[in-house]
Order: structure tokens, then sequence, then C-alpha cells
């Protein structure tokens, strides 16, 4: 075996290693969180997933709202972009969905319990992509502790809920926010980007 053949073989051999690893934490913290049982727990984070929908309609459209009544075109134009970077993490969420095609964590290990229906597939998470889009795109227009705080206090309960309800694993929840943070800050600094160009 020449040299670069070993080393060849060296590489392949870590990389599978840490795809094992990556795995097998990936199932174990899903089971260690959706297997902690308690009747709260499970009515708390039905209600909490089922709040994803309201808030991102809710939030885009109470700042514009706000913006019309103080007559605040840069208020109504903030709702406006809030709304568009929703609009593209959905879009990104069900495109790697399709590409992807990953199995629910309750369809492939029978010990994981299925507390949601969670249609289509699994990875990203669109719930949690969908509430990071939203606390981001808060916390990027209103630079204030009292937004920030319960604005990613809430999206990352709903990326925990997920994994509570067994419909999503960890790495899921992960990409979900990854994809809803990058939107809203993408959609941010195109409106900055905009501003700019206009003046």
């Amino acid at each position: 075996m020449t040299s670069y053949s070993r080393y060849y073989f060296l590489i392949s051999l870590l990389l599978l290693q840490a795809n094992v690893f990556s795995q097998n934490f990936d199932i174990n913290l899903l089971k260690s969180i959706n297997q902690s049982e308690s009747s709260f727990k499970t009515s708390f984070f039905k209600a909490d997933a089922q709040s994803v929908t309201v808030f991102n309609i809710a939030a885009p459209a109470a700042v514009f709202i706000a913006g019309e009544l103080k007559h605040n075109k840069k208020l109504k134009e903030d709702a406006l972009y809030m709304a568009g970077s929703f609009v593209l993490s959905s879009i990104i969420t069900q495109a790697t969905k399709q590409i992807v095609k990953r199995e629910r964590p309750f369809d492939k290990y029978s010990f994981i319990v299925k507390r949601d229906e969670g249609g289509g597939y699994s990875f990203p998470s669109g719930h949690t992509s969908a509430a990071f889009t939203t606390a981001t795109s808060l916390s990027l227009y209103f630079h204030k502790w009292y937004v920030i705080a319960p604005a990613y206090l809430w999206a990352t309960s709903i990326a925990y809920a997920r994994m509570y309800q067994g419909v999503h694993y960890p790495s899921d929840v992960l990409a979900g926010a990854i994809v809803g943070a990058g939107s809203a800050w993408l959609g941010w600094k195109i409106q900055k980007w905009m501003d700019r160009k206009h003046k």
C-alpha cells in the first residue's frame, strides 16, 4: 500500500467513525428528550409547537400595523422584509427536505414516542426554521433585551418541543435554526443594502 493509499484509507476511516459517532449522539440525545414524558410537558409542548404559525404571522403583522398607526414607513418596510425572510426560510427548508428525504425518527426507531403527526420528511425542522426566522428578525430590528431574550427562548422551546414530540432529530432542529436565523439575517442585510442604494 502506497503512502497516498494509507493516507486516503486513514481519512476515510476517521470520517466513517465521525459519522457513526454523530448518528449515535443524534439518536441518543433524542431518546433522552423524547422519553422523559409527563402529561404537563405533552400538553405544553403541543400548544408551544402550534404557536409557530400564529407568531410567524402575528409578528410582521403587528410591526406593519404599528407602522401604519404611527405613519412610519420604515416600520412597514421592516414588516415586509420580516415576512419575506419567513418565505425564504420556508422555501429553503422545503427544498432541503425534498433533496435529503430523511425519514422521521418515529418511523425509523420503534422506541421513539410519536406525539405529533409530523408529515413529510424530517431534515431540517420547518417549525424550528420558522421560529428562528421570527426570533432573529425581531432581534435584528429591535435591539432590546426584552425582545431578544423572549424571542430566542420561545424559538428554542419550539426546537425542544419537536424533539420531545418525536418528529425531529437534534440535527434537524439545529439545521432548522441555522436556516431560519440565516434567512432573517439575509433579509435584513438585503434591506440595508437596498436602503443604501436608494440613498
